[in-house]
């Protein structure tokens, strides 16, 4: 339990352990060991081919229910391109063709260095599974009569769940993947590594700064009363993160979602080199730029019109679409695995 006062705390991490199958992690919770070998794949939900990410739909061997696999390829590692890296003598070439002085080859690194980022997520729910199938997109420009009278009762009840977001915010889970602990009720938060980032990879730096405070669901419930937890988050977020990974605060882009995919306030932190998922003009909202308008107008986002993107299999895209929004786009249906 928080003491109320606005200490932090920046952990080093350990160094990456394996549990073991049904063992114990530290706070006492029962950890199983998912095996890929026994993933058995039945739909190929989405296969980005610009990010390099693929979600498979299956289940494992022996366990009830669905299961999603997420496939990422990583990006290079600077330090990786030497003589001990990529061109080590463990690499090898399959020429494809050599013409002149060009050449077309594909080439095979040290394993060590050439894993995939593997994410899993099971039990899988069917808000997961429309959350990661490729979609048709819609925009909306969401007033504020339409966040009251839509958007709010439906996300009331159909929100993910948030336990894993208390565990952290607790001190049950991830905590050797915190990077800065504000313990203050009122102010404080938890920096730590976006699922979507390895915690190691500079050049795809990205961290979620989950606020303590529970009730602010996103953007539209903030006003002139959240400024300094606002500007704490953007201050000592930077300072933490230059100290850990020395990226300077005019390198990281800091932003809101919205709509956000779970209704807890978090502040995204990502690497101005890095092209990462949902940093559009349809998506984000730069956190100074939302400092700015509130202290122009405290009320701001409770009095604007938001424009949000919507996906066809998103439960709040029926909301819209029955109440004369948005119309659904006929689209193909996605490739099944016949194996």
């Amino acid at each position: 339990m928080s003491d109320g006062n606005c200490q932090s705390d920046v952990l080093e991490p350990p160094c990456a352990k394996k549990i073991k199958k049904d063992e114990q992690n530290e706070n006492g919770v029962t950890e199983s060991v998912l095996e890929l070998k026994d993933f058995i794949p039945s739909k190929i939900l989405n296969n980005n081919t610009n990010r390099k990410t693929v979600c498979v739909q299956g289940n494992f061997k022996d366990k009830s229910g669905v299961a999603l696999v997420i496939l990422e390829k990583n990006a290079f590692k600077e330090e990786e391109l030497d003589n001990k890296g990529y061109f080590s003598v463990e690499s090898g070439l399959k020429t494809f063709f050599q013409n002149d002085i060009y050449g077309n080859f594909e080439c095979y690194p040290n394993p060590n260095i050439n894993g995939v980022k593997t994410t899993i997520i099971y039990p899988a729910t069917d808000k997961h599974i429309a959350k990661f199938s490729q979609q048709e997109l819609h925009i909306i420009q969401e007033t504020p009569e339409c966040y009251e009278k839509l958007t709010l009762p439906h996300l009331e009840k159909e929100q993910f769940n948030l336990q894993w977001v208390y565990n952290i915010l607790e001190g049950k889970s991830e905590q050797d993947r915190v990077v800065h602990n504000n313990k203050c009720d009122k102010e404080g938060f938890v920096l730590v590594p976006d699922l979507k980032w390895d915690g190691l990879t500079k050049e795809t730096l990205y961290l979620l700064a989950i606020v303590r405070q529970r009730g602010i669901k996103s953007l539209r419930d903030l006003d002139g009363t959240h400024l300094p937890l606002l500007k704490r988050i953007r201050d000592e977020g930077k300072k933490a993160i230059f100290d850990k990974y020395k990226v300077r605060g005019s390198q990281l882009r800091i932003y809101f979602h919205y709509q956000p995919s779970f209704y807890h306030l978090h502040i995204h932190f990502t690497y101005l080199r890095h092209e990462a998922p949902g940093i559009y003009a349809e998506k984000s909202h730069l956190l100074d730029t939302v400092i700015n308008n509130i202290e122009m107008m405290s009320d701001y986002y409770k009095k604007a019109t938001l424009p949000f993107t919507i996906r066809e299999m998103d439960t709040l895209f029926d909301v819209y679409e029955t109440n004369g929004y948005v119309q659904k786009i006929k689209s193909d249906n996605i490739e099944l695995i016949n194996k």
